[in-house]
């Protein structure tokens, strides 16, 4: 009988979970701008408590915060967004001329691959300029979200009044004292600790992208900035995804010396930030296993397309930081952590 339970149970919650998967794909074009409200609320509330902390009237804080990333997200439009069609518009011929320089370079080395067939082409097996296509669709997808500019902004100006009174409420409605919402509270502020300090890793490593691209002399070295900083928030895999497109294009643009110079700088930015910088300041790495990021790129891509990419980690985090506050969950937190984790909770026992 206890079997014949247990299995029902599986049985529904693998049913629910695929009803909640199916829901969130139909309704992806709904929920990506309030998420994208959901992660930037998150980051700016110890800046809105800072504000309250001195004086600043709740609502006041609010649109200081709100007009400041509109400002910010305007600025980045204006500098990005003509760089983003120009690319978009002219990208079949770079895959085309990628191809053509692909396939030279295999029949130039084509003493040291006896078994190819001298009429062998490369691009005909491998489309070389997916990498670029990729880099494209995501920023075209990115675009479109911030059309929803006022949705996204006039959804966070509500968070962030909601807020400050939103425990006080749940604590009226539910008859908890304000100390039975530690784990929660505690959940919030490590999920906003690792967006914020993300996100300004993530902007820095941005610039820095864009500065070097320049130098370098590629075209439109701010479209590989912002490339930079939005697949940051992907570790490891998403470094070695932003790097590809910018190398394929110094390749087609101005050679393989400048190719390699390109990955070499690459390589650089992602080492200082993403292996000294950042684990410095987070005090630990991502807290997730390599397979379950890699994983969660194409699951989180799958359901919400480009920007689920872009968005996989934070949600796998706070999916993970959801399963961390409750006991009953907690083994499945472990299991999609990182090994560092799992060593820490075996010395702690």
């Amino acid at each position: 009988m206890q079997i014949e339970s247990r299995n029902i149970r599986i049985l529904l919650s693998l049913t629910a979970s695929f009803i909640i998967i199916y829901s969130l794909q139909a309704a992806a074009q709904l929920l990506i701008p309030f998420l994208l409200a959901i992660f930037i609320a998150l980051i700016t509330l110890k800046p809105m408590f800072w504000l309250q902390e001195r004086n600043v009237p709740g609502v006041l804080a609010a649109f200081l915060i709100v007009i400041s990333i509109m400002l910010l997200l305007l600025s980045i439009g204006s500098i990005v967004g003509s760089s983003i069609v120009d690319f978009t518009n002219a990208l079949p011929s770079y895959q085309a001329r990628l191809d053509i320089i692909i396939d030279q370079l295999v029949l130039t080395y084509s003493g040291f691959l006896p078994l190819l067939e001298s009429d062998f082409s490369l691009s005909e097996v491998i489309d070389a300029g997916w990498a670029m296509g990729l880099a494209a669709s995501i920023l075209n997808a990115l675009r479109d979200v911030l059309t929803n500019t006022l949705l996204i902004m006039f959804t966070m100006i509500f968070i962030l009044l909601e807020a400050s009174t939103f425990e006080i409420k749940l604590t009226a409605a539910f008859n908890r004292k304000s100390d039975s919402f530690i784990r929660q509270r505690a959940y919030i502020s490590n999920l906003g600790r690792y967006l914020g300090i993300k996100t300004v890793v993530s902007i820095i490593t941005g610039l820095t992208v864009a500065i070097a691209t320049s130098w370098i002399g590629l075209d439109f070295p701010f479209l590989w900035g912002m490339f930079a900083f939005l697949l940051n928030y992907v570790p490891t895999i998403g470094s070695i995804i932003a790097a590809v497109p910018a190398v394929l294009m110094a390749l087609v643009q101005l050679g393989v010396g400048d190719a390699v110079t390109t990955a070499i700088a690459f390589f650089l930015i992602n080492i200082i930030f993403g292996s000294f910088i950042e684990p410095k300041l987070l005090g630990h790495g991502v807290g997730l296993s390599p397979l379950v990021v890699f994983i969660g790129l194409f699951f989180w891509g799958w359901i919400f397309g480009p920007v689920g990419m872009i968005l996989s980690v934070p949600l796998t985090m706070a999916l993970k930081m959801a399963l961390e506050s409750d006991k009953e969950t907690k083994w499945l937190a472990i299991l999609i952590g990182s090994e560092t984790d799992a060593l820490h909770k075996i010395k702690s026992n």
